[in-house]
């Protein structure tokens, strides 16, 4: 019995350890299967996205696209076919390579002084009429720039004015290159909307605000990211700007009696900034334009400056005759009415004329020499007046310089006795402050002395008074002695010398009690209490009597 527990025993043993056996060798293939899917995980799963790249996914399962759709939505991701609008940025990710395929490549760069214009080839397309993509699924160019910087946005970059080159074909945005808007100082930038509502009445120059066409509303000198197919930016110079009348040809004009005058000047003025937009759209050309600059102000001299200086020229100049261009004081009055003109017909224009100046007039040759000569002659005559007259005041003068040295000695004489009757004042007035000084420390003196001598009086009295209580507290603290010995004068005097002599005594010799040194002290002995009804011990009295000595002796 006992052989066949033990074999049932190893048996058993041995079913375990061949299950033990199994169960190991399933964890072990387990163990290496999932350390296999791990290894093909990370080897061939992972998608590595560095930095400034963006991974590209596309899916290779799911359902098949409609054909309105180019790009598989991010809200659909996953679901179908096709490339992805999702982009993986910079990090570690992990898909599966048999639903998916991907692509690492740059993201979109735009570089310092450029921005980027983003055109997107997907989605809904645009309305009938419209240039710009207004909402995030239309398909078409964003209003909106991006400015310099970098944007993970799947997309080829290229420069405007040349043709994108593709270097694959999974992407689904371009972005084109501009360079910014500079409006440099001194000038005004006017805004001219390209894409926007049509403005309610389309024969204004200027157009409603945020409506399409010219806006009043301008840009001061700056830097401005301005996307060129929504808006178009003209630069106006409003600075100074300089031009010879003789500019285009001679001018000149008839004079009332028929002779012909030619002059010449110079104009200076500049576009009113405020007005800007209306200059622009007034008189720009389009061969005026170079670029982004309206040159205008060649515009502004031919249609508006120089037509009204030869207006001016013609009108006033034939109200004068030939002589009155050859007279200084007709010629001054012609320069201030010609630039006082010039002014208030150009400003409401726009133009702001800054100086009118007339820099050469040609009188006619025929009348020149006779008036110049009689100029000469009427010059001379009022030179030679005034030198009569420069004489006379020199004459004058040498007059008046004889006075004023008159003058100068008897002012001197005068300060002299000034300065000596101010010396002795002086003097005088010191001597007396002096004397006021010494009367004043004299009563200073002799008020000190009198409160002295009140102080000393009152010293004394204080002393005497001091001396006054100590004799009274003295007799007081006697008093209060005696009436301690029953108003005994005699027996307070007992006392008194008896407490002096005590401490006197060191050693005391007696043969027996009944000597007779004994005595003196026996009538101290039972004091009879009708000897002292009312006060103190004798002890206490004693005591009152030495307190008054020692404030005494204090």
């Amino acid at each position: 019995m006992s052989a066949d527990f033990e074999d049932s025993r190893q048996a058993e043993a041995l079913a375990k350890l061949r299950r033990l056996g199994g169960f190991g060798a399933l964890g072990f293939l387990g163990a290496a299967a999932i350390g296999g899917l791990a290894v093909w995980v990370f080897l061939f799963c992972r998608i590595e996205v560095p930095s400034g790249k963006i991974a590209v996914l596309t899916k290779k399962t799911g359902q098949e696209i409609s054909n309105e759709m180019e790009t598989v939505p991010a809200s659909q991701s996953g679901e179908f076919k096709g490339i992805e609008e999702k982009v993986l940025t910079e990090g570690r990710y992990f898909y599966n390579p048999w639903k998916w395929d991907w692509d690492v490549v740059d993201q979109v760069e735009v570089p310092e002084n450029r921005l980027g214009v983003r055109i997107r080839l997907y989605g809904e397309d645009l309305g009938y009429g419209n240039l710009i993509a207004e909402t995030e699924n239309q398909k078409g160019i964003f209003a909106e720039v991006l400015r310099p910087g970098r944007y993970p946005h799947n997309a080829i970059v290229y420069e405007s004015g040349t043709e994108p080159k593709p270097n694959r074909n999974n992407f689904i945005e371009l972005v084109e290159l501009h360079q910014p808007v500079v409006i440099p100082a001194g000038f005004i930038g006017v805004v001219t909307l390209l894409s926007a509502p049509p403005a309610d009445d389309p024969n204004q120059l200027i157009v409603e605000a945020g409506k399409r066409g010219t806006q009043k509303a301008t840009l001061d000198p700056g830097v401005y990211y301005i996307n060129p197919y929504v808006k178009r930016v003209n630069l106006v110079d409003c600075r100074s700007q300089r031009f010879n009348l003789s500019t285009g040809g001679e001018m000149g004009f008839p004079s009332r009696d028929g002779f012909w005058v030619k002059l010449d000047g110079r104009i200076e003025f500049r576009v009113d900034p405020e007005r800007a937009a209306e200059v622009f759209v007034t008189y720009n050309d389009g061969f005026n334009d170079r670029g982004n600059d309206a040159v205008v102000e060649e515009e502004i001299i031919q249609k508006i400056i120089l037509p009204n200086a030869r207006s001016f020229c013609r009108l006033r100049g034939g109200d004068n005759s030939g002589r009155d261009f050859i007279l200084g004081e007709k010629r001054l009055e012609f320069q201030e009415d010609f630039q006082q003109t010039l002014e208030n017909t150009c400003e409401s224009q726009g133009i702001e004329i800054i100086q009118a100046l007339i820099t050469r007039i040609s009188p006619p040759q025929q009348i020149a020499l006779p008036v110049r000569q009689r100029q000469i002659a009427v010059q001379e005559s009022e030179q030679y007046i005034k030198q009569i007259e420069q004489q006379l005041s020199e004459q004058q003068l040498k007059v008046e310089q004889e006075l004023v040295k008159q003058k100068q000695v008897l002012i001197a004489v005068e300060q002299e006795v000034v300065k000596l009757t101010v010396e002795a004042q002086r003097r005088q007035e010191v001597a007396v402050i002096e004397a006021q000084q010494r009367k004043a420390v004299s009563e200073v003196e002799l008020a000190a002395a009198a409160d002295q001598a009140e102080a000393i009086t009152a010293t004394g009295n204080a002393a005497a008074e001091v001396i006054n209580f100590e004799n009274e507290a003295q007799a007081a603290g006697w008093k209060r002695s005696v009436e301690a010995y029953g108003n005994s004068g005699d027996e307070f005097a007992r006392w008194v010398m008896l407490k002096k002599l005590a401490p006197s005594y060191r050693q005391l010799m007696v043969n027996t009690a009944d000597s007779p040194l004994m005595d003196i002290f026996s009538e101290f002995n039972n004091i009879p209490s009708g000897d002292n009804p009312s006060g103190p011990p004798a002890d206490a009295a004693i005591d009152q009597s030495n307190e008054s000595q020692a404030g005494e002796d204090e």
